[in-house]
């Protein structure tokens, strides 16, 4: 999948350009709303996550003219501004889907994905959950089954062990899991990943999967010997 991410804050636009380029989208980055548009018509994309507030010309203008000048391409709006006049002003403009900051990076994935899916029509191929063991993510939902019942956790840790269970067997490091955890969230101590660990950790304890603490390396999570 090929997503134009238009957003104006670097450090959250790098997350997301690394992140979503790991779950296998293409992403090309955009930090100014002059230059969204003729990249929009240059290399079409076939999702545009596009942010309203922007330099040089706003996300709603970029928005108006797109579909004026005929562009169809889905449009989820990722925004600071969480008034339903905005929201409204969005989808009125032709927006498709709307989320505001701060959001979880797997919901954001999952509206990107669904975008996708209806804008290809009937019969597009829904993406593969993610299963270690008795675990499974679910990514049309973005809930975690033990089994066959909800495991109850909160989205940071849901974020954290699907980071985990997308490399199974394989080291995260600390660094990678902090863009999943906490996308784009600049005023969250580095640390702050090894408390959702310790979290995560002690609820594992029932699933028949451990996370290990590699030194040096990062977490892995792995399937316990029967």
């Amino acid at each position: 999948m090929h997503l134009l991410l238009v957003e104006d804050d670097d450090s959250l636009r790098a997350t997301l350009e690394r992140s979503l380029g790991r779950v296998g989208m293409r992403v090309t980055p955009c930090a100014d709303g002059a230059l969204a548009l003729p990249l929009w018509r240059s290399d079409p994309p076939d999702v545009v996550v596009l942010d309203l507030s922007l330099p040089h010309v706003d996300g709603l203008q970029v928005l108006q003219q797109a579909r004026s000048a005929g562009l169809r391409t889905p449009v989820l709006l990722l925004t600071a501004r969480g008034t339903v006049g905005d929201k409204v002003a969005g989808l009125n403009a032709g927006a498709d889907d709307y989320l505001p900051k701060p959001f979880d990076l797997d919901e954001l994935e999952a509206r990107i994905r669904a975008l996708h899916r209806r804008h290809q029509g009937p019969g597009a191929d829904a993406p593969a959950d993610l299963q270690v063991g008795a675990l499974r993510y679910d990514r049309s939902s973005g809930a975690m089954y033990l089994g066959h019942a909800v495991f109850d956790l909160t989205q940071r840790e849901i974020a954290l062990l699907r980071a985990l269970m997308a490399r199974s067997g394989k080291a995260v490091t600390k660094e990678q899991l902090f863009e999943q955890v906490f996308p784009g969230e600049l005023d969250v101590q580095y640390d702050a990943i090894e408390v959702v660990v310790y979290r995560l950790r002690k609820k594992l304890g029932p699933t028949g999967l451990s996370l290990v603490t590699l030194r040096g390396l990062g977490y892995l999570l792995k399937v316990d010997a029967a």
